[in-house]
């Protein structure tokens, strides 16, 4: 992981994210056996909400990079909550794959020219966002430090 991080340095890493993230947030909107997008299911909503946890995770990150500033009980809330959403990327990038191997059983009807050259994109791009997820969880641990419970603690009076 520390060779990836020579490779990747930080800021690209996080505008990686934020690019890979935009990108499939549109996708999520786009039917890849009608080649059309899909604004009025409110099922394509879903993704959209729970990347805000995600462009949250980010941006606290950079902050606190750039700041030199140590973790704290919010950036720990949001890093948890990315560990819940790391899942349904994986269930996105498992159901793309299994649209794109229903193909064959569609093959009478007419599907259209962008079906794999666009399904392969979106494929790369969840195992692209799932790779840069875990990068940025490494990110954390290295250049903003790991979560010092104790720390934490020390600062809650449960008599106030």
């Amino acid at each position: 992981m520390k060779s990836i991080m020579k490779l990747l340095p930080w800021k690209l890493g996080l505008l990686l994210s934020v690019a890979t993230l935009i990108l499939l947030i549109i996708f999520n909107f786009y039917g890849l056996y009608t080649n059309k997008f899909y604004f009025f299911k409110l099922d394509n909503y879903l993704l959209p909400l729970l990347t805000i946890i995600h462009f949250a995770f980010l941006y606290v990150l950079w902050f606190k990079i750039r700041e030199d500033e140590v973790t704290d009980l919010p950036m720990r809330y949001l890093e948890y909550g990315l560990y819940a959403i790391i899942p349904i990327y994986v269930y996105k990038l498992i159901d793309t794959f299994a649209i794109l191997l229903s193909a064959g059983e569609f093959e009478s009807y007419a599907i259209p020219g962008t079906f794999l050259p666009i399904g392969i994109f979106m494929l790369l791009l969840y195992l692209f966002l799932i790779g840069l997820t875990f990068l940025s969880f490494q990110y954390r641990r290295v250049l903003v430090g790991t979560y010092n419970f104790d720390e934490i603690n020390r600062h809650i009076d449960s008599w106030e």
